[in-house]
């Protein structure tokens, strides 16, 4: 199936769908989101995932990392990260759209146990790569999608599809990150490990040294190879944690601004709102009043 097929197939499932942003789960572990116009920058968190553009165009970054991705790229997300992203170019008559497949790391590690290191990969390798999608990537996503025209197709085949689609991903030529990723004690996986400890720990005081000790690490080692493969530190990634949590927290608008600068990490609540309104363009107070409709 060309590009276009899958996405003339993938704007079916929005039919009836009410105008402007839409998201849709066609099938387990897969994700349709379509925008009619362009949007603002956004922070927001992702997982390990493949982001195949369909139609139009989006802006996503980290740190000093940003990437133009385009109709026919595939964007490939190896570890959690939080990123701000934009769409670029989508219009009602072509709306952005994408599809998002999430990836299963025990898969990815199965299968590359099976078919063993068949790349020289550079070390030139981020967390957020793109590249143009093979056509057998093209083709696995289709069939992916086509099974949720079938519960009996699906009920048999996902995960002989999903194994194909982490297939084309590992061989292909942006998932050197993920073959690493997979390699006991590479730099990929010991970064893994620490964004782990992060996630789970960041709303305590984390000791850089602690850290790296905890992944097997020296602390210069660490953020250098944590810089290389993520484009930020291991400090700005525990901020971005904090301040993704927080608004989380105040637009549920339960907690007040204080509480909730202490509740995801801040020692001091007027530096937290120093560094919410930096990142969001907007005080923490604004943003609680706006959830409340004060």
């Amino acid at each position: 199936m060309s590009l276009q097929d899958l996405a003339t197939e993938a704007l079916s499932f929005f039919k009836g769908e009410p105008s402007g942003f839409g998201l849709v789960q066609p099938v387990e572990g897969m994700l349709l989101l379509r925008h009619l116009e362009p949007s603002a920058l956004e922070p927001t968190f992702y997982d390990p995932v493949v982001c195949l553009i369909l139609q139009g165009r989006k802006e996503t970054g980290i740190g000093e990392r940003t990437l133009e991705i385009s109709a026919g790229q595939a964007l490939v997300v190896s570890h959690h990260l939080p990123v701000v992203s934009r769409i670029t170019q989508a219009e009602a008559r072509a709306p952005y759209l994408a599809m998002i497949v999430s990836l299963d790391l025990s898969m990815l590690r199965q299968l590359y146990e099976e078919v063993g290191d068949v790349h020289g990969d550079s070390t030139d390798l981020h967390a957020l790569a793109a590249h143009e999608a093979e056509a057998t990537l093209v083709d696995a996503l289709s069939r992916y999608l086509a099974l949720a025209g079938s519960p009996v197709d699906r009920k048999v085949l996902l995960s002989q599809v999903r194994r194909e689609v982490h297939f084309r991903l590992l061989m292909a030529p942006n998932g050197g990150m993920l073959r690493q990723l997979l390699l006991h004690d590479s730099h990929a996986s010991n970064v893994a490990r620490a964004i782990g400890h992060l996630r789970e720990h960041f709303r305590s005081p984390v000791s850089i040294p602690e850290l790296a000790s905890t992944v097997g690490m020296s602390a210069s080692s660490l953020h250098k190879h944590f810089k290389a493969v993520t484009s930020t530190t291991p400090l700005q990634f525990l901020k971005e944690l904090r301040l993704l949590e927080a608004r989380r927290l105040l637009t549920a608008g339960a907690l007040p601004v204080s509480t909730v600068a202490y509740e995801v990490g801040y020692e001091s609540p007027n530096q937290f709102s120093r560094e919410y309104s930096r990142k969001f363009g907007v005080s923490p107070r604004v943003e609680r009043g706006a959830a409340l409709g004060a």
